[in-house]
């Protein structure tokens, strides 16, 4: 061993050419601390990792006056990634920044992650992949190896080895003078994943608001689905997500589904059945999340085919509970090997109170629509028999009554010409009585609507408008008779409004019935400036159409006239 090796050197006990003890231990520490502050300098201005890394491998390869420094990083699946290089000669290290080799065998990078503690070892006797490459591609003839600990968890090392023919071996305290390099590492590293935390939670909580924002809204719960899904895929490293709903009859029905890179997903709509060992089934009977690793060869039941068909190897599920109730549930799958990080569960579990809310809200917008709807059919059917009865009994009354005082006038003598008169007035009142009951019935329910249809119901009402209306309809078909009649009150609320309120010379009513909906028209020439709140009759007649499932759009500029768009589900 040579005296560069050694230390030894003068006959005085100094170093050959070299500063006294003291001064030269006192550079030594300068050095240390100008090192040492430069990449403190670095961590605190927020540099990437990456760069403090870089620095950190050339600070400690000029120190300690080496020919190679190396900052590696563990992985969970017993492997090492470089992460920082540096080599006395500038050339590019033989194994570059992002290469992965696996550990094992006997060399210092496994020694250390092993033990956890420092390790040195020369390379006349090492063993596995890392010490073939760094004996072969490397040429190390000794190395010293420091761990690198984050959060009480082993993170990596930094790796200092000299090469060449000759051995050479590092000075006692290489070890003590690394660690002080170590800490700033952990220092930049812990910074990093503050941000990255910060990030992820400052994107988790904009997808989190959009998708809020749409239940928000009252969105149709299979758009909640969708976007829930697309959120989910770009927050987390998975390539296949699906929303599943349990169905009473032991089987579930995907209501959203996302994939990529795969070669299969479960189309929308497609029902397998529960039972085996699969995600699906696992939620269903504890209620609670759950992880299948090593899904493919775990997996059973009829469920498992997608499992097989797409190749899952980790797949997540988090339940989906409305009102108390398990509804179904939210699963992300991953194909690769690496598992999906822990946090996966809670993370989706956010977006599941979400789903459950737009289901809540759909099924209370469903049962209130449906109530709304036979509330209007009672009134509706309440219309038609008091129209009916009206019809049938009161009315046929006083055309009785009218006819026998006809007769009762025809039968009188000549002479009787003041009581003619009399009977005449008294016919004129029944007449007129019986005109009234007749507008009473036709305004309760017309009677031509049920007869005949909406076409001949709206040309009636056109006739007997105070405003002109030119109609142009477009339907030869009967609709259903809910339909028909909201159609028809729609119509007549419109011409009511435009000649009390709307000054109106003219009405124009466009009438079409395309497929499934029935789309209506009405517009005046009249003054404009509807508004629902001043008790124009729109409050009412929205709530008749809503309650079909319809909607209606009022357009209603001062001095440009009113437009009424319905639309009607058939």
């Amino acid at each position: 061993m040579n005296a560069l090796a050694t230390g030894a050197g003068a006959p005085d006990g100094g170093v050959v050419g070299r500063d006294p003890p003291d001064q030269a231990r006192l550079r030594q520490l300068a050095e240390e601390q100008a090192a040492l502050r430069r990449i403190a300098t670095l961590v605190a201005r927020g540099e990437p990792p990456e760069e403090v890394f870089a620095a950190v491998a050339e600070e400690v390869g000029r120190l300690l006056a080496v020919d190679f420094a190396i900052l590696v990083r563990y992985d969970p699946q017993d492997t090492l990634e470089v992460v920082g290089t540096w080599t006395r000669t500038g050339a590019p290290a033989p194994t570059p920044v992002g290469g992965q080799l696996p550990l094992g065998g006997r060399n210092v990078t496994t020694l250390v992650y092993r033990t956890g503690r420092p390790a040195r070892i020369d390379y006349s006797d090492v063993s596995g992949v890392i010490g073939q490459v760094a004996s072969r591609d490397w040429g190390l003839r000794s190395s010293i190896g420091v761990p690198v600990s984050a959060e009480s968890r082993l993170w990596g090392c930094i790796v200092v080895a000299f090469s060449g023919q000759e051995l050479r071996l590092l000075p006692a305290d290489t070890e003590a003078r690394l660690a002080s390099f170590t800490e700033l590492v952990v220092t930049a590293i812990a910074n990093a994943d503050s941000r990255a935390e910060l990030a992820r939670l400052a994107e988790e909580q904009a997808a989190l608001r959009r998708v809020a924002t749409l239940v928000a809204h009252g969105v149709p719960p299979e758009e909640v689905f969708a976007a829930v899904i697309e959120e989910i895929a770009r927050l987390l490293p998975v390539n296949v997500a699906g929303i599943v709903r349990y169905d009473p009859d032991g089987m579930f029905t995907y209501v959203a589904a996302w994939g990529k890179a795969v070669d299969y997903v479960p189309p929308v709509g497609s029902r397998w059945m529960l039972g085996g060992h699969n995600l699906g089934t696992l939620v269903f009977e504890t209620g609670r999340p759950a992880r299948l690793d090593h899904y493919v060869d775990n997996s059973s039941g009829p469920a498992s085919y997608v499992v097989r068909k797409v190749g899952y190897d980790t797949a997540v599920g988090a339940p989906v509970i409305v009102e108390g109730h398990l509804w179904g549930l939210i699963g992300a799958s991953s194909t690769l090997e690496q598992p999906l990080p822990p946090d996966t569960e809670a993370r989706l579990a956010s977006f599941t109170e979400l789903v459950a809310t737009a289901i809540a809200n759909a099924d209370s917008r469903a049962e209130l629509m449906a109530s709304r709807a036979r509330i209007v059919a009672a009134a509706d059917d309440t219309r038609r028999r008091i129209e009916r009865d009206l019809h049938d009994g009161t009315q046929q009354q006083l055309v009785s009554l009218m006819l026998e005082l006809r007769a009762v006038q025809a039968a009188l003598p000549p002479q009787s010409v003041e009581l003619r008169g009399e009977l005449s007035r008294i016919a004129e009142r029944a007449k007129d009585v019986f005109d009234q009951v007749r507008e009473i019935s036709h305004g309760i329910h017309p009677a031509i609507l049920s007869e005949s249809g909406l076409t001949p119901a709206l040309k009636a009402l056109a006739r007997r408008s105070a405003v002109p209306v030119e109609l142009d309809l477009r339907s030869g078909r009967r609709l259903p008779g809910h339909v028909e009649v909201a159609a028809y009150y729609a119509v007549s609320e419109a011409l009511a409004n435009a000649a009390k309120h709307a000054h109106a010379s003219a009405v124009q009513i466009e009438l079409d019935t395309p497929d499934t909906v029935v789309r209506l028209a009405i517009r005046d020439d009249g003054i404009g400036g509807a508004d629902r709140a001043q008790g124009s009759g729109l409050t009412g007649l929205r709530d008749r159409i809503e309650a079909l499932g319809g909607t209606l759009e009022v357009t209603s500029p001062a001095g440009s006239g009113t437009t009424l768009l319905i639309e009607i589900p058939v």
